[in-house]
């Protein structure tokens, strides 16, 4: 088993961030625009889902509600523990580049969270290739990726930019994608890759997957503020954004403005 999570990462996220990051204030836009592109990727249920980097099962709840079979694959042993717990859900500790899967196991593979924790380019394909080793012939992969923009963005709506070591950190993933805080405590995001948005589809198709698309999940909308809860409070006004964030999902030029992206590809059939 190859080394999983730095002390840094596992940390923040021991910390339990993630039972509440998707189902409240802003974070519910990143969650509704990833089930809209989700439910309009998979297979029908029936169907076996393995959740890599699952966390606590924000994903893998509602897709065992509709009928999947969910596995859930995280390095974070108290995401296990919770997701696990779920209905419908099974859950292991594990690495996404060495995966305790079958060859063609999964009717598809989720990687949500993986990649942009993977700094090296290497590791990020070897996490590919296991996705594409353990989905069937002709299964999908969807993976996230957090936008190279993203913190410059953030550092704008939020503020941030007063601090210097903001103000170096973004520099530095603008030039190279590395989101480091130089052995600072961390103050913001923890340790992370922010993917340029052309990079995802490339890494899917040097790991053999085909027909690899990239869209963006939040796409400006998160860059309203006060405003965007607005419409997430309204059942209408969120309808009509969602509607609209789904009609310009796949236009080049507002990926890189969007704070996450999805890449959907797929094994071969033969």
């Amino acid at each position: 088993m190859v080394l999983m999570l730095s002390p840094e990462i596992l940390e923040y996220y021991q910390r339990g961030g993630e039972q509440e990051r998707l189902t409240a204030g802003a974070g519910r836009l990143e969650f509704l625009r990833t089930w809209d592109v989700l439910t309009r990727t998979l297979p029908p249920a029936p169907a076996r889902i393995l959740d890599v980097g699952g966390a606590t099962g924000i994903y893998a709840r509602p897709l065992a509600e509709a009928g999947h079979s969910v596995r859930v694959i995280d390095p974070v042993p108290e995401h296990v523990t919770t997701s696990g717990a779920l209905d419908g859900v099974t859950a292991a500790v594990g690495d996404a580049r060495d995966l305790p899967e079958a060859d063609g196991s999964a009717d598809a593979v989720l990687l949500l969270g993986p990649l942009y924790h993977l700094g090296d380019r290497a590791d990020r394909l070897t996490a590919w290739r296991e996705a594409a080793r353990v989905v069937r012939p002709g299964g999908v992969v969807v993976a996230a990726v957090i936008s190279r923009y993203a913190s410059m963005l953030d550092g704008i709506l939020k503020g941030f930019f007063a601090d210097p070591a903001y103000v170096s950190m973004v520099d530095r993933t603008l030039t190279d994608g590395v989101h480091s805080h130089r052995g600072q405590v961390p103050r913001w995001f923890t340790s992370a890759y922010f993917h340029h948005p052309d990079e995802p589809a490339a890494e899917a198709a040097e790991a053999g997957l085909t027909a690899a698309r990239t869209v963006a999940v939040e796409g400006p909308a998160w860059l309203t503020g006060p405003r965007l809860l607005e419409f997430l409070d309204d059942d209408h006004l969120r309808g009509v954004m969602l509607d609209h964030l789904r009609r310009v999902e796949a236009e080049p030029s507002l990926l890189g403005a969007s704070s996450h992206l999805l890449t959907v590809a797929h094994r071969p059939a033969v």
